[in-house]
């Protein structure tokens, strides 16, 4: 349990968000061994709760994980923190290597990532260089992922756009292909002819710009369209 301390304009006030107990129980005992820091309250374990607690307190530091079991991303309560408290600080804490995801984070305000795998002495460091307002991101980095990701944002535009050409009724079958059904299997699923089935296929094909139910599976399924 963390301790109270009274506020001290030298003492850098943190919040610890992360799902991950163990995590957070370290965390906890290295911020409280660390006389120039201090807890704002236990860690909260929801991204929701970090967004209410950083609104009624303003810590200095939010240790924020990225992806949590609820609605909110750690990207999403990035965002909303910044928007009514621009002077804390949000480290996105991440166990992925994703460059959009980093990305993600830097522009909804994140000052910078943290691994999990980091040492005690790189995290007390990346918090106490977040107070005072350094950049925890190599800029030559940064440089170089946002071409990338602008590109695989537009191949993801682009897609879209294709997808929002397909009916209902081809949107519900190019699912039931993805879940392995056979045109004869959807027919009967949904009380229509397999020529009709036939019919929505080629629709669907054309409309992908694809060549086979196999690649129009595989098209729908990197761009979120088809669950499997």
């Amino acid at each position: 349990m963390a301790q109270a301390v009274p506020p001290d304009s030298t003492v850098i006030s943190v919040l610890v968000c992360d799902d991950h107990r163990l995590l957070t129980d370290t965390l906890t005992t290295v911020i409280e061994h660390d006389g120039s820091l201090r807890l704002i309250t236990p860690p909260v374990h929801t991204s929701e709760e970090a967004v209410r607690l950083t609104q009624e307190q303003r810590p200095d530091v939010v240790l924020m994980d990225i992806e949590f079991r609820g609605s909110m991303s750690g990207i999403d309560a990035t965002r909303e923190i910044k928007n009514f408290s621009p002077s804390t600080m949000v480290v996105i804490m991440t166990a992925h290597e994703d460059d959009r995801l980093l990305v993600e984070a830097v522009e909804a305000g994140a000052s910078g990532f943290l691994r999990k795998t980091e040492g005690v002495d790189t995290v007390l460091g990346a918090v106490k260089a977040a107070a005072a307002g350094e950049i925890l991101i190599d800029r030559a980095e940064l440089a170089r992922l946002l071409p990338h990701v602008a590109r695989e944002r537009d191949v993801q535009r682009d897609a879209e756009l294709l997808l929002g050409h397909l009916t209902d009724r081809e949107r519900e079958i190019l699912q039931l292909l993805g879940d392995g059904m056979r045109n004869e299997d959807i027919a009967v699923r949904l009380f229509i002819s397999p020529q009709t089935v036939q019919t929505h296929v080629r629709n669907i094909l054309t409309k992908l710009g694809v060549h086979s139910k196999l690649e129009a599976v595989v098209f729908a399924l990197r761009h979120g369209a088809v669950t499997v």
